[in-house]
């Protein structure tokens, strides 16, 4: 069975949820969120750098969300949740699944690490430029949404976990309204059944 290394509020969260939408079995691992934890070479030999999720199946130990989500797309997707490889579709669905990760995921998390970092004295100066770059980042998916229910148009992709993950953050550490494309956008993910039985499982280990 997959186990899922998580702490809630992190990007396993995004695991959890294709796992719901793939109705694939897993189990959940709570992680001690401490830097002291994280430190410790128990920890580091299932992240060298001390990171959380980590995805176990068999032998196989991942860490990085997005190559999780990859893998247990091409493992056990069957086509679902992603189109065909090769094609200039798999292409545009990489390209969103980057973007939200790379890109915009970039900006919130490096607003979450400042925090946690230098919480006794945060540099308001750096969090206010990566607030402006989540901010150009919903701007661009705003654009992009426009006409199309999600990213790759009519059908939800795993690109739209990937991304629903960062709408997260970006509420947490940001915390701007969501323009009308993005509003929508985040009513129809919330709704969707896997969604909420991914947060009801996530809130279990709080």
């Amino acid at each position: 069975m997959l186990t899922i290394h998580h702490s809630p509020g992190t990007r396993g969260f995004r695991i959890i949820w294709l796992c719901e939408e793939l109705k694939l079995p897993y189990q959940l691992a709570r992680v001690d969120f401490s830097a002291e934890y994280r430190a410790t070479p128990e920890w580091r030999r299932m992240n060298p750098v001390g990171k959380v999720p980590v995805l176990c199946d068999g032998d196989l130990t991942l860490f990085e969300s997005g190559a999780m989500l990859q893998y247990l797309l091409d493992r056990y997707g069957d086509g679902r949740l992603q189109p065909a490889r090769g094609t200039g579709e798999h292409a545009l669905f990489l390209q969103w699944c980057w973007f939200a990760e790379a890109t915009f995921g970039r900006a919130t998390g490096e607003m979450a690490n400042h925090k946690r970092a230098f919480a006794a004295a945060p540099l308001d100066v750096v969090l206010a430029e990566m607030a402006e770059r989540a901010r150009l980042c919903l701007q661009a998916l705003e654009q992009a949404l426009e006409g199309k229910r999600h990213l790759l148009g009519e059908a939800f992709s795993a690109a739209d976990i990937m991304m629903g993950y960062t709408l997260q953050s970006f509420a947490r550490h940001v915390g701007d309204a969501h323009p009308p494309n993005v509003a929508r956008y985040w009513a129809l993910l919330t709704e969707r059944p896997a969604y909420q039985v991914a947060k009801a499982a996530e809130a279990e280990l709080r």
